[in-house]
């Protein structure tokens, strides 16, 4: 009966249930020393002589089985204390590491956001010091910035607009719907680098490998590869800036408004990275981009602006571009621009280049 008892111990039951089947073994035991068994420890108390005849033996045994009992009971209390904080302190990890990974994808998601998907993966795939500089060089890409220079005149501080905040509501939807133009897949190579105030800008070719600047390759397959960036980048680009000022135009049908966009856009070598330990900003720098910013401040409104190699490439696509003679550019000179006026086919019917890139 003692090993059933103790066999019980680690039985999966209630400590109430165990309690009881304790006491009714406990009950029965008793029964047996006591009534039906009594004789036999009756003879052994009269056989037993010196100070020990003080205690009988069937008494002895009842508070040796009921300490035994206590005992067990006590341990299987603590046993199911255990198992209770065992469960406890496996859910609350379970909690903790669920949290973990959660912030972690928030993380990624966030990080994702202020930075192109590469850029983010670098960041998360190793530990970046404060001090360590992010940059990379790209041979060519292709730099848009589109501003709505008569935003400034619309935005008003006054009680009717709340102090300029429906100004802001505006704009921020306009910024949000050429956001939503990039999930587009044939805008896959085009990425957002940054809105300054009412201006936007973007590249595309910032997601390019560098297996074109492999010196395995000859010269001329590499020239051959560049030129092919070239239609590529700037092509896709051209087509994106059309759709903004398509998308604007249904803005402006919607809300009244007479909003137009000056585009600049310029194709060339920058390097890129990422400025600050803190709020981090990516942003592109070079010639490239200093020139693409001239051809939006020096456009026409309502026009796409480009320098000259940039209109080469586009009319090889077959983009119509008309010459706007030499325009004096702050820091540049005179440089021949041309504003491109339509677009007779789209990307992917002038030449098979996004399955290459």
């Amino acid at each position: 009966m003692l090993a059933m008892l103790t066999v019980m111990m680690f039985m999966k039951m209630g400590f109430l249930l165990k309690s009881v089947v304790m006491a009714i073994s406990f009950v029965l035991y008793c029964l047996i020393l006591h009534l039906t068994h009594k004789s036999v420890f009756t003879i052994d108390d009269q056989t037993t002589d010196g100070e020990d005849k003080r205690i009988p033996m069937a008494v002895s045994m009842t508070v040796q089985l009921a300490l035994i009992c206590i005992t067990l009971l006590l341990l299987d209390r603590q046993l199911c204390y255990m198992s209770r904080l065992g469960f406890l302190w496996q859910m609350k990890f379970r909690v903790e590491r669920e949290e973990v990974e959660t912030m972690e994808s928030l993380n990624k998601v966030l990080l994702e956001n202020m930075l192109p998907e590469n850029v983010a993966g670098h960041f998360l795939r190793r530990k970046i010091k404060a001090d360590e500089l992010y940059h990379q060089s790209y041979s060519l890409i292709a730099v848009m910035f589109a501003s709505i220079p008569n935003f400034k005149e619309f935005y008003m501080e006054t009680d009717i607009n709340k102090e300029g905040l429906e100004c802001l509501r505006l704009l921020n939807e306009i910024i949000a719907d050429f956001d939503e133009l990039l999930s587009k897949p044939k805008y896959s190579c085009v990425e957002k680098i940054k809105t300054i105030g009412s201006t936007y800008m973007a590249a595309a070719g910032l997601h390019q490998d560098n297996e074109n600047n492999d010196s395995s390759f000859n010269d001329a397959y590499k020239d051959q590869a560049c030129q092919r960036q070239a239609l590529y980048y700037v092509g896709v680009l051209t087509e994106f800036a059309m759709s903004m000022q398509t998308k604007l135009e249904q803005l402006n049908k919607h809300s009244f408004n007479e909003f137009e966009l000056r585009i600049g856009i310029n194709h060339g070598p920058v390097v890129a990275g990422v400025i600050g330990a803190r709020k981090p900003q990516y942003d592109i720098w070079g010639n490239t981009v200093n020139v693409a910013s001239r051809m939006d401040s020096c456009g026409v409104i309502g026009n796409i602006q480009v320098t000259e190699e940039t209109a080469s490439v586009l009319n090889e696509l077959g983009f119509t571009c008309e010459s706007r003679g030499f325009v004096s550019i702050k820091g540049k000179g005179n440089l021949k621009t041309y504003l491109v006026k339509k677009m007779n086919r789209s990307i992917s019917q002038s030449a098979n280049l996004s399955s290459v890139y």
